[in-house]
């Protein structure tokens, strides 16, 4: 089984490396590869690969810049989808893809579903969206997975920025009225290796598994919540500045992509297929903070694919 991994320095590919590695041969490529603005380049590198499966956890995830950005946001995270899929088809394999809360609105008040109809408010979300419609018009055989709230050892997340924060100020206002689940990008990527070799586990794949899934943390927090989680798991590893976080709500904190007050998945249709899921974002903060002895896995500062 032959992998091709886009978006291998990104917070989930980076992750995915490791978890694929366990079923077949990982290629691994990124922005010094491939650049995701150049539709023939993708098809080159695809047809020169020629995978059994492509998985892409490529993305433009600077929601604010891409206001700035609309036409990159698109080209990387709607038009390039689009193009991996064409080529999947084509060699008749699968393909796995990421997505986003952001394709939502957030005006549900309960956790939202699938089959929930997509308003996103800002480019980011409009792009990731676009890239969802694309994949499911092309035919190809595919999985996509929506998650929420991504952090990890690496890149531009909410814990790396909090961790340094709370050193260097005594004050700290976060939002405190949108809602949503801390996702580690590491359960992420063991829980769609495992997805995928249960797709695997039927002669020529099992199709009724295919299709689009919720995939992010159990439970639901506020990010004001998340930082007070984050300080209490940072103040038993190092001495830290003691850091007063005051919750303010969405419009004292003006940015310039709107994010949904909501962005709660539903995870039920993923478990009911696959028979497992995520853990609460709790637990996987805790695990997050106690690495396992002997993890070698290393951290850097790359932000995007």
């Amino acid at each position: 089984m032959k992998f091709l991994l886009i978006g291998e320095n990104g917070q989930i590919g980076w992750e995915l490396r490791r978890s694929l590695a366990l079923l077949g041969q990982v290629v691994a490529v990124g922005r010094e590869t491939v650049d995701l603005t150049e539709p023939d380049l993708i098809r080159e590198t695809i047809r020169g690969e020629r995978p059994n499966i492509i998985i892409n956890a490529a993305a433009y995830t600077a929601v604010d810049r891409a206001e700035s950005e609309p036409g990159l946001a698109m080209a990387i995270n709607g038009d390039a989808p689009g193009v991996m899929a064409e080529e999947a088809k084509r060699l008749n394999c699968l393909f796995v893809h990421y997505s986003t809360d952001y394709v939502f609105d957030g005006v549900k008040s309960t956790p939202y579903v699938e089959t929930d109809e997509p308003n996103p408010l800002n480019v980011y979300g409009r792009s990731k969206l676009s890239g969802e419609r694309a994949i499911q018009a092309s035919g190809v055989q595919h999985l996509i997975f929506r998650t929420s709230w991504i952090y990890s050892n690496r890149g531009s997340n909410f814990v790396l920025t909090m961790k340094k924060l709370f050193r260097e100020r005594e004050e700290l206002r976060i939002v405190n009225d949108q809602v949503g689940a801390p996702t580690w990008s590491r359960e992420v990527a063991c829980c769609s290796a495992k997805a995928i070799a249960a797709f695997l586990s039927r002669e020529g794949g099992d199709s009724q598994l295919l299709g689009l899934y919720h995939l992010s943390a159990e439970g639901q927090t506020t990010w004001h919540g998340f930082a007070e989680a984050i300080l209490r798991h940072e103040s038993k590893e190092v001495r830290t500045r003691p850091s007063k976080l005051l919750p303010i709500f969405t419009r004292e904190y003006p940015t310039a992509a709107r994010r949904p007050l909501n962005s709660v998945l539903s995870n039920t249709k993923f478990h009911q297929a696959f028979g497992f899921a995520l853990p609460d974002w709790n637990t996987s903060l805790e695990k997050f903070f106690k690495p396992v002895v002997g993890d070698a896995t290393p951290t850097g500062t790359s932000s995007g694919y």
